[in-house]
């Protein structure tokens, strides 16, 4: 038999390998994956240990095929759900949409081209139309939809605008090459997106192909590969000769179906634009993926400041649509203009809706402006309090320059503040760059040491708000950095004594109570504050209303002298109370 996969047995069972997984934890099995590969013995074990749970009979041998072992197998999954489990996953399991990164000449486009040319989802129409960002491929019944604008700026630029676009991402690395500048870059913006990926180890055809060298490349990365016991998925293929792309299509549905990806086809519409343009003869058009809900033909729809209803629906072929469900790409024709890329489309109910949501829209969308020089004290003064953490993307004029700019900020530890590194690399600021620190919810920066930003990255920075900081001295920028996290945690105060005053007598007045008192150590001033002791019990910590000696208002009363205190908000004092002023110094960190 050779060894199995972990998701390779749940199909032979008829289950999920996700509910597989988590019954063989209940069994005593942990730490199984479902890409791990198991041997003969192992194999036994657990298809008798899974149908003694089910109450099947247990097999001998793995020598026969799936459906000699168990042709009367009752099939979990075909019986029809409950209501309840419906209402649990919302809706049935939907197509993953998968985007491809990675270093230039890695091959991410003769990937996504042999993909599409040997498993490209049957349509009723002929070839396919280029001007579609997406295409559907199928493998075994199940489809999966490909966002076919690789790169990172599409990839972010979307998550910017606060579009998730992408569930996976497929990060492409040549064998022959190993992890590069760009596949780095890559790893930073699929991480700061939050989505699980699957490594193809592209090029594995070549003589000089090390697949060990881009396994040990991409754990000094922090993804541990799952053959050396890791959580990274890779795949070894070869995109030119077309080996091994059923495998990879098999580990994305393995992840998607990890991930549980769901969608109901009759709940509110949710869509993402991920390409749009002008067409001499049909006007603005515009390519959607479809979360949520269903899309038809004569819909009113709103994206960003853009609105219209929809005249037609196109596939990647070109036919028309009626309608498009969830995991679809299609092509809509029907916006009065062109929506931006990464806007969010919904689905209203009429004209005066469509227009009054997109005109509200537009103005929330109108590019804010800020002063690119600001400085770090002034980004902090106006983030909300509550926020301890600052992400920064760090880039230098070269690769000695970088890492001594990291290992001095990797050196910062300022208690109850966190600085992270989205992403560092060498060369100029750029538009990808912007974009990423625009991308995640805490505040963050963009860096240059040594470098400045090209004028797009600039003008796109203004446009979103995002701080650009550039320093020619790494003790600059580490003393500024340092500076101005340290006023980003809460003040922190030392109580010195300046006084002692002792009260000797109580006036009523129109606003309270005016303790009369003496003076019998240090000084009470007009904003000291104010502990009031009765015997050992603290009564009363707060301000002074007003200090007087005799008719006249004092700033200070100097110890051996007389004078009336009216406390602010305490009128409780009484005769034989003690009075410590006190001030508030805070300590430099």
């Amino acid at each position: 038999m050779g060894r199995k996969r972990v998701y390779e047995i749940a199909r032979e069972l008829d289950v999920s390998s996700k509910d597989l997984i988590s019954k063989l934890e209940e069994m005593g099995l942990s730490g199984m994956k479902a890409a791990n590969s198991v041997d003969e013995e192992e194999y036994t074990l657990i298809v008798n240990l899974y149908r003694e749970e089910r109450g099947g009979p247990a097999t001998s041998a793995p020598e026969k095929s799936a459906s000699e072992k168990q042709p009367e197998a009752p099939r979990v999954e075909a019986a029809p759900k409950t209501p309840r489990e419906r209402v649990v996953h919302h809706g049935d399991p939907r197509p993953p949409v998968v985007s491809v990164l990675g270093h230039i000449d890695h091959g991410k486009t003769t990937l996504l081209d042999a993909i599409r040319s040997s498993h490209l989802a049957e349509k009723e129409a002929g070839g396919i139309t280029q001007g579609v960002a997406a295409y559907q491929v199928d493998l075994r019944g199940k489809k999966i939809t490909f966002l076919d604008t690789p790169g990172h700026k599409a990839f972010t630029g979307m998550r910017a605008r606060g579009a998730q676009a992408t569930d996976i991402a497929v990060l492409v690395v040549a064998a022959d090459d190993g992890v590069m500048a760009q596949t780095v870059e890559a790893i930073d913006h699929i991480r700061a997106a939050g989505i699980p990926m699957v490594v193809a180890i592209n090029k594995t055809d070549k003589p000089n192909a090390d697949v060990n060298k881009v396994l040990g490349d991409l754990a000094e990365h922090g993804l541990t590969p799952e053959v050396w016991g890791g959580e990274t998925i890779t795949v070894e293929i070869s995109a030119l000769q077309g080996k091994n792309i059923e495998e990879l299509l098999e580990m994305i549905l393995l992840v998607a179906e990890m991930e549980d990806l769901r969608a109901d086809p009759k709940a509110a519409t949710e869509a993402v634009i991920i390409e749009s343009h002008l067409s001499a003869g049909r006007g603005p058009v515009a390519t959607a993926i479809v979360r949520n809900g269903t899309l038809h033909e004569k819909d009113w729809v709103v994206a960003g400041g853009s609105w219209g209803r929809v005249k037609a629906l196109l596939d990647e072929t070109g036919t028309r649509r009626a309608v498009a469900q969830p995991g679809e790409a299609v092509q809509i024709l029907g916006f009065g203009d062109v929506p931006m890329v990464g806007t969010s489309l919904a689905v209203v109910a009429s004209q005066a809706e469509a227009k009054s949501r997109a005109e509200n829209q537009a103005d929330a969308l109108k590019p804010k402006r800020v002063r690119r020089v600001l400085t770090l004290d002034e980004l902090f003064e106006n983030a909300e309090e509550e926020r301890v953490r600052l992400e920064l993307v760090l880039k230098a004029s070269s690769t000695g320059g970088l890492e001594a700019a990291r290992r001095e900020l990797d050196l910062l530890h300022i208690e109850g503040v966190e600085l992270g590194i989205l992403h560092a690399g060498v060369g100029a600021i750029t538009e990808s760059d912007i974009l990423l620190a625009a991308s995640v919810a805490q505040d963050a920066f963009v860096v240059g040491f040594g470098v400045k930003p090209d004028a797009k990255a600039a003008r796109l920075a203004e446009q979103q708000g995002i701080v650009l900081l550039s320093y020619d001295i790494i003790y600059d920028l580490v003393d500024e950095i340092t500076r101005a996290l340290k006023r980003r945690l809460a003040p922190e105060y030392e109580e010195i004594q300046m006084g002692i005053a002792e009260v000797r007598n109580l006036f009523k007045i129109p606003s309270g109570r005016v303790a009369g008192c003496a003076v019998v150590d240090g000084k009470v001033t007009r904003r000291s504050r104010i502990r009031v002791l009765r015997g050992d019990k603290e009564m009363f910590v707060g301000e002074i209303a007003s200090l007087r000696r005799f008719e006249e208002d004092a700033r200070e009363v100097l110890a051996g002298r007389e004078c009336g205190i009216h406390l602010k908000d305490f009128d409780d004092v009484e005769v034989g109370d003690k009075l410590i002023a006190f001030e508030l110094k805070e300590i430099e960190r």
